[in-house]
């Protein structure tokens, strides 16, 4: 498919990067739009974006502006995610903005979906979804597991929030064949946390040899991504002890509100931030900055990779 004919548009920064073979990086949107208070969202965006480009990397952040998703934002647009009111946008969602000309930030999910189809490998975020608590009656599970076993791209996170049932998620991603790999750990991290107690069964050292595993991944055609566990150095994390305080007073609350099914997350994770005085806002960025610069240097690895392959071939 021709790049004009494409029903998404790339800015000519990131087109540019992917023509010439530089390094590029997926962000969300979701983050910023959702995730974020304001002003603080758009200083965040534009900060992650920052990194990237400090370490000669080109940022891709990703959302549907008017029914069109973008691949990359110029400044006015990202303005527009951290300022308006808009949607969260997963992949199902995705045509209906098209069709209403509709604006939405994109999530997990919509953000890898879209990176995949641009040519963008690699994307960085905070934290996966995952299967929820009680989904065993609910049934509510994240479409980013879903979307992950189709995108082929490599996301960078802390895990999944320790709201969320690790097992489960893990199990999930297992029966999808996605390759969870930890980074310098083997102990999945549970986003506030650097560890979660529950372990897998792969870890990888630098940024070449994840650049590896998705050289591989693509010569045995997989297609699924990949998911690269980045947790925080325990000198940032949450204190332990705090954070499982703030959680029981959490699932607590949410009990005696009667919020059930689908709202129970977006209650418990609001709550915590509240009750949590901040604390687990300033831990959510850390932890963002560190999975931003994590896939920069995945990227760069990366662009190398295939520049050597490519220099190989010609001989």
């Amino acid at each position: 498919m021709s790049r004009a004919s494409r029903p998404f548009h790339v800015s000519a920064e990131v087109a540019e990067a992917l023509d010439s073979g530089r390094p590029v990086v997926a962000l969300e949107s979701t983050i910023i739009s959702h995730g974020l208070p304001r002003p603080r969202n758009l200083e965040a965006a534009q900060e992650f974006e920052e990194i990237l480009r400090s370490a000669g990397v080109t940022p891709a952040t990703i959302a549907v502006l008017d029914g069109v998703p973008h691949i990359g934002l110029d400044a006015e647009g990202v303005r527009r995610i951290a300022g308006e009111e808009m949607a969260k946008a997963s992949v199902r969602d995705l045509p209906i903005l098209a069709a209403k000309a509709a604006s939405g930030a994109t999530t997990v999910a919509a953000t890898a979906y879209l990176a995949g189809r641009a040519g963008v490998r690699v994307f960085a975020t905070g934290g996966l979804g995952g299967v929820h608590r009680g989904a065993s009656e609910s049934f509510d599970e994240s479409a980013d597991l879903s979307a992950l076993a189709l995108s082929g791209v490599t996301v960078v996170s802390a895990g999944v929030k320790s709201v969320l049932d690790i097992p489960a998620t893990l199990e999930r991603l297992e029966t999808l064949s996605v390759p969870v790999v930890g980074y310098r750990t083997t102990d999945f991290p549970s986003f506030w946390l650097s560890g979660s107690g529950h372990t897998i069964d792969w870890s990888v050292d630098d940024a070449p040899e994840i650049a590896r595993v998705m050289r591989s991944q693509d010569e045995l055609g997989h297609g699924q991504g990949i998911v690269v566990a980045n947790p925080l150095p325990l000198e940032k994390q949450w204190n332990p002890e705090e954070h499982d305080r703030v959680l029981a007073t959490a699932f607590a609350a949410a009990e005696e509100a009667g919020v059930t099914g689908k709202a129970v997350t977006p209650f418990l994770l609001g709550f915590i931030v509240e009750a949590s005085g901040g604390t687990s806002l300033e831990v959510n960025l850390d932890i963002a900055r560190n999975n931003v610069r994590l896939a920069g240097e995945i990227a760069i690895a990366w662009s190398s990779l295939v520049s050597d392959a490519s220099d190989d071939s010609a001989d």
